[in-house]
Parts: structure tokens; C-alpha cells; sequence
């Protein structure tokens, strides 16, 4: 377990817009924090099973934290949550293609972008980029995949991470395959063919790709299943 959460079920009712989404909390219609700026398509389908958490302050009194999927176990789209369990098993030393390493810095300014961290390893200093998977893929949903719509933004923080690589600095972009089952990671050529490209391009110039595995359960408790999935960037897919 990497964290828990204390989550209430809801049910989805629709999304307002790209930030908030109306739920239903015990008959109750509230607004809810959506920190995913995907479409989420497959997700917010009207009377959906979710789980919340409750918040303080703002115009929203839940955050969105998953959705139920495959077994009953949650999805999870809320990239804080993500990003708090990515940490938890990091310190816990639970990663190894980052052992022994820890954050050394976060919210790096590197040319117009900002990159999630600035790693400190054993052997030397790693400038990388976090993104969401949450959009499943594949003939058994094996894969976890990003992103379901074009992103100006992950584009942008590939070509950073490409010319850091270029300095001969050591980068790595990973994925949050975020969805109980998966097993790979692969992008997503029609949420956005040119994130596909890039990333094909990062790998050939020395950006390093990776992907971990983790879900929700319905206790609130955050489980990483599969600390190093597989990745497939190739052309083939």
C-alpha cells in the first residue's frame, strides 16, 4: 500500500467543464475537482461508479479520485493522487529504474517548460517529466496509454527533455499507468500522432521511456501493481 485515501462512492453525473464535474454523494448533487485535463471519455459516462474525497475551500467540495473498473478496483484519474503515490513508492525504494534515488527538486524551469522533478541518483542527476495513462488499450486492455487528446503541453516537454539529452544531461519521461490490469504502455497515435512521433524520436536520442502500474481499491487504499510495465513505442502497434 502507498497511501490511503478517504474516499466516499459517488456517482458520476456529468462534467461541467474541464475542472469540475457534478456528482452524486448519497442523493446529493455536488461539485467535485477534476485535476485530469483529458477528455476521460470511457470514464465520465453519466450514473458511473466513482470515488471521491472530500475537500475544503474553493467551489468544489469533493476532488474526483477514480473511477470503478476492472474487479470493482478504481482508476485513478486525479493526477495529485498520482503523483502523491509515484513519491510515496519512490521513498519506499519501491522503483527500480529509480534505485536509490530521491527528489531532489520539483517544478524544474528548463527553457519555456516546467519538468515534475529533478532526480538525485546514485549516478548523477535525472530532469523528468510524469504524465497520466489512464485510457486502456489493446486486445485484453492490456495496455495503458497516453494521451486520449492532442497535447500542445506534452509535446512541448519532450522536446525540452530532447535537448537536455542533447547537453548530455540524463532525462526520463514515465507514465502512470493508472488502471488496475495493465500490464505495457504504449502512446496513443490517435489521441495525438505527433506525441507518438516524439516520443519514438526521445528514445533514439537518449530520453529514457518508463511506466509504472498502480490502482485504487475501494477501501481508499492506493496499490502499486507493477512498479516497471512495458514499453512500446515502436511503429508497430
Amino acid at each position: 500500500m502507498l497511501l490511503k485515501l478517504p474516499v466516499i462512492e459517488c456517482t458520476f453525473l456529468k462534467r461541467l467543464n474541464r475542472f469540475v464535474a457534478l456528482v452524486d454523494v448519497n442523493g446529493d448533487p455536488r461539485r467535485a475537482l477534476v485535476t485530469n485535463t483529458g477528455r476521460l471519455d470511457e470514464f465520465m459516462i453519466p450514473g458511473r461508479k466513482a470515488f471521491c474525497t472530500p475537500k475544503s475551500g474553493g467551489k468544489t467540495d469533493f476532488v474526483l479520485v477514480a473511477f470503478e473498473d476492472s474487479g470493482g478496483k478504481g482508476a485513478i484519474i486525479d493526477t495529485r493522487t498520482q503523483a502523491k503515490a509515484f513519491e510515496r513508492a519512490l521513498e519506499l525504494n519501491l522503483i527500480p529504474w529509480l534505485e536509490n534515488c530521491r527528489i531532489k527538486r520539483k517544478e524544474i524551469t528548463v527553457g519555456r517548460s516546467r519538468l515534475d522533478y529533478l532526480f538525485e541518483c546514485p549516478s548523477g542527476e535525472i530532469y523528468a517529466e510524469m504524465k497520466s495513462a489512464v485510457l486502456r488499450g489493446g486486445d485484453r486492455g492490456e495496455y495503458a496509454m497516453y494521451p486520449d487528446c492532442p497535447s500542445v503541453r506534452g509535446r512541448k516537454h519532450i522536446k525540452e527533455l530532447m535537448e537536455l539529452s542533447k547537453e548530455g544531461k540524463r532525462t526520463m519521461i514515465f507514465f502512470v499507468g493508472a488502471l488496475p490490469g495493465v500490464e505495457k504502455f504504449r502512446p496513443y497515435e490517435r489521441g495525438d500522432p505527433e506525441i507518438a512521433r516524439l516520443l519514438r524520436e526521445a528514445r533514439e536520442r537518449g530520453v529514457e521511456i518508463r511506466a509504472l502500474g498502480m490502482h485504487l481499491l475501494p477501501d481508499g487504499r492506493v496499490v502499486l501493481e507493477r512498479p516497471d510495465l512495458k514499453v512500446d513505442v515502436g511503429e508497430d502497434f
